[in-house]
């Protein structure tokens, strides 16, 4: 399968529902001073399922419509904010969706899928679990099995994002994304490498969880037994071979951080931005929280990529 291209990105811009784009850039001169750095937070929970994820599942679906409508239906794995991007999606498109999230998934995310129209399974301890219980239904009940991390166009549509913020952010030096199932470290730095090549791409990875960054490093992984964070939008088990063809391409480097780090992000963004950011959204400020020798002085684009959280 082709990598993702600028191309594909730009024409994403045509597809993607309104309401994913456009999303504002947060600034916070106390969170820079606190942290020495000049940092443009790319607001991705100021849409209607307070996650990026709406961009690239519109876009699988308006051309998914275009070429071949599946009479099944989809079916798919996902954490929560996949699920509601696809729920979304499929619901403009008059397509039915099954969604499988495990039995500890995020409650609220496991509420607005089902308010979205998806027909939600629980099955398995972690998304992974849940991911080969989609695959088993999708060849069981003969649906489309839509993979994130394994689509071109889902990495193209989240790549809008990098778009927005090299038109409107100014030089940067930087830019921080989670490293999850590849869709989203993909598009972005397909995007970056195109319009601001001397831009660094840095992806973030739970140190709990560090099956898909040891992928894409070349060290021998073919997945862990557990996945074990608080960030569950990253807790990734088995790595998907293009995924990690795809980011190995475009990433310049990766880094590991902890729950402590997370935490700490997720609570500055509350006390600076009065910004409610999941765990899996607040990676890529946790990255400067862990090593902030590495960025002082520099002009770093983060995306708060969701902000799904139950209350606890």
């Amino acid at each position: 399968m082709e990598h993702p291209t600028s191309a594909g990105i730009i024409a994403a811009l045509d597809t993607i529902d309104r309401v994913f784009l456009s999303t504002p850039l947060r600034r916070s001169p106390a969170l820079d001073a606190v942290l020495g750095a000049t940092l443009i937070l790319k607001d991705e929970t100021a849409n209607p399922i307070r996650s990026f994820k709406g961009r690239g599942t519109s876009h699988f679906a308006a051309r998914l419509a275009q070429e071949a409508r599946p009479a099944g239906g989809l079916v798919c794995g996902s954490a929560g904010n996949f699920g509601q991007g696809l729920a979304w999606a499929a619901g403009r498109h008059d397509l039915a969706l099954t969604v499988y999230a495990a039995i500890n998934a995020v409650t609220t995310k496991i509420d607005a899928m089902r308010r979205l129209g998806a027909d939600v399974r629980l099955a398995g301890k972690d998304f992974d679990a849940a991911k080969e219980a989609a695959q088993a239904c999708a060849q069981r009940e003969g649906r489309l099995l839509v993979e994130d991390g394994a689509d071109r166009w889902i990495a193209e549509g989240a790549g809008t994002l990098a778009l927005e913020v090299t038109r409107n952010a100014g030089p940067i030096d930087a830019i921080i994304v989670p490293l999850g199932n590849g869709a989203l470290a993909s598009g972005v730095g397909t995007w970056i490498k195109h319009a601001t090549p001397q831009t660094r791409v840095v992806a973030v990875a739970a140190t709990g969880a560090p099956a898909m960054a040891d992928a894409v490093l070349g060290r021998v992984s073919t997945g862990t037994h557990r996945a074990d964070t608080i960030a569950d939008g990253i807790a990734v088990r088995v790595p998907i071979p293009y995924a990690v063809d795809c980011v190995r391409a475009v990433v310049d480097d990766i880094v590991f951080v902890d729950d402590d780090a997370i935490r700490q992000a997720m609570d500055l963004l509350r006390e600076h931005l009065d910004l409610i950011v999941e765990p899996a959204g607040a990676a890529g400020l946790a990255a400067l929280i862990a090593d902030p020798t590495r960025w002082r002085g520099q002009r770093v684009a983060v995306p708060l990529c969701g902000g799904n959280v139950d209350h606890a």
